[in-house]
C-alpha cells in the first residue's frame, strides 16, 4: 500500500512529467504550423488558434497554480528559495507576454501576419519554455518532493494537471 510520504515524493517528479507534456503539446503545436496538407487557406489558420488556445490554457493553469499554490508552499517551507521562486515567476510573465504576441500573430494569420512571424513566436517561446522548464525542475524539484502537503494526498494541486498526469481520485 501507498503511504502519504510516497505520493509526496512524486510531486516533484510529476512536475516533470507535466512539463514534458507541455513540451510536446509545443511541439505539436510547431508541428501544425508547418503542415502542408491541409488545401483550405482559412483551416490552417483555425486549427492552429484552437490548438494554441488548449496549450496555452494548459500552461495558463500550470503556472497559475504554482504562483497560488507550490510557491507560496515552498517559500514559507524553504524561505531560502525565495530568489528562485521570483526568478521563475518572472519567467512566467515572459512567457506570457510571448503567447500574447503568439496570439496577435495566429489573429492575423491568412490575412497580414507572416507564417514566419508566427514560427519566430513559437521558436521564442520554446527556447524561453525549455530554459524555464529546466532551471525549474533543478532548483525545486527536490524540495517539492520534501514538502508536506497533506491537502495534495486528496487531490493534484492545478500545476500537476495535465491530459496525461489527471488528479487521482
Amino acid at each position: 500500500m501507498e503511504s502519504s510520504r510516497d505520493r509526496l515524493m512524486a510531486f516533484g517528479n510529476q512536475l516533470i512529467e507535466v512539463h514534458i507534456w507541455l513540451r510536446e503539446e509545443l511541439a505539436s503545436l510547431r508541428e501544425n504550423l508547418d503542415a502542408n496538407d491541409v488545401d483550405d487557406a482559412e483551416a490552417r489558420p483555425r486549427e492552429l488558434r484552437a490548438h494554441r488556445l488548449t496549450f496555452c490554457t494548459a500552461l495558463n493553469r500550470h503556472h497559475s497554480g504554482e504562483e497560488d499554490g507550490a510557491f507560496p508552499a515552498l517559500a514559507q517551507q524553504f524561505p531560502e528559495l525565495l530568489p528562485v521562486l521570483d526568478e521563475l515567476r518572472r519567467d512566467h510573465q515572459l512567457v506570457e507576454e510571448s503567447l500574447q504576441r503568439l496570439e496577435t500573430l495566429l489573429a492575423g494569420l491568412g490575412k497580414e501576419s507572416d507564417p514566419l512571424a508566427v514560427r519566430r513566436e513559437l521558436d521564442s517561446l520554446a527556447v524561453l519554455m525549455e530554459t524555464h522548464f529546466v532551471y525549474e525542475e533543478k532548483r525545486i524539484v527536490t524540495v517539492l518532493n520534501a514538502l508536506d502537503m497533506p491537502d495534495w494526498e486528496r487531490t493534484h494541486p492545478d500545476f500537476l494537471i495535465s491530459e496525461t498526469a489527471a488528479p487521482r481520485a
